[in-house]
């Protein structure tokens, strides 16, 4: 069965007007994200960015009826 994977885009500037964006994951442990991939281009503004890293994120998911999915059980829902 398959499941939701739970990522998401953010925006990092390690240096000021220098913009990267990052997608990450959340781990079986809900409480950790991983860093699975980011952009090695600069950008000048957050938008450019994080723009940027939607149209990436947008390239982890083959049905947009369904979203990004991932194999394995289902996860239990928080909340």
């Amino acid at each position: 069965m398959t499941h939701l994977r739970h990522i998401a885009v953010w925006v990092d500037e390690p240096d000021p007007s220098h913009f990267h964006w990052v997608i990450h994951e959340s781990t079986e442990d809900g409480s950790v994200w991983v860093d699975i991939e980011s952009s090695a281009e600069a950008y000048l503004s957050w938008m450019e960015a994080f723009d940027a890293g939607c149209v990436e994120l947008f390239k982890l998911v083959p049905d947009e009826r369904s979203g990004p999915r991932a194999l394995g059980e289902d996860a239990d829902p928080v909340g």
